[in-house]
């Protein structure tokens, strides 16, 4: 606090100087005293939060899922088409493709899945590692699209496996795909460490 002493001339002006500057100090002292660790408060606030465990774990798998594509018809066109720069697939976490089950943590179907076919896709199935997800992309893996009346067709994947994931469509088209997506990390991190697959009940 800087208290302003003008020139005086007389005693008249030294004694109003004088009381000009007790009633300043009497004014100022009835103000907040300000917190010198103020500072650590701010400090805290931008850098440190609160949450659970879950929600870490959550977060982490629903950012780094390595997906496993399964494409058997014209579907797999529209998946590879994601992973070019107008789409860039990498920014969900999702660029590197792991063609081994056990590496992989969401089986995207893309196409067509016969009776024959579909011995071979329940085993890569059974053969990924908890937690895992399943995304049916296009009419031929929801519902057997224009194939279903045919005896070799199955009439959607969801009848030889759990699916979390559908996305609708003959083709959809890669946009789609990127809602779908968006929709899956929804239900993961809904899930805990626990029960990872909270979501499929």
């Amino acid at each position: 606090m800087e208290i302003v002493r003008p020139e005086v001339n007389t005693p008249q002006e030294a004694d109003a100087v004088e009381g000009a500057s007790i009633n300043q100090l009497i004014a100022e002292s009835t103000s907040a005293i300000p917190d010198p660790d103020r500072w650590i408060d701010e400090v805290l606030d931008r850098n440190v939060f609160l949450t659970t465990a879950d929600t870490i774990v959550a977060w982490g798998r629903q950012r780094s899922i390595f997906p496993m594509l399964f494409a058997t018809a014209c579907c797999g066109m529209e998946v590879i088409s994601m992973s070019v720069s107008r789409f860039d697939l990498s920014r969900f976490g999702m660029d590197v493709v792991r063609f081994s089950p056990r590496q992989a943590d969401v089986m995207i179907i893309a196409g067509t899945i016969t009776w024959k076919m579909a011995l071979a896709t329940r085993m890569i199935y059974d053969q990924m590692a908890e937690p895992k997800w399943v995304v049916a992309m296009g009419a031929c893996a929801i519902s057997g699209g224009t194939f279903r009346e045919s005896y070799s067709v199955t009439p959607g994947v969801n009848r030889i496996m759990p699916v979390d994931v559908y996305i609708p469509g003959c083709p959809p088209k890669p946009e789609a795909v990127i809602f779908g997506i968006t929709r899956l990390h929804a239900k993961i991190i809904k899930g805990t460490m626990d029960n990872p697959m909270l979501s499929k009940h």
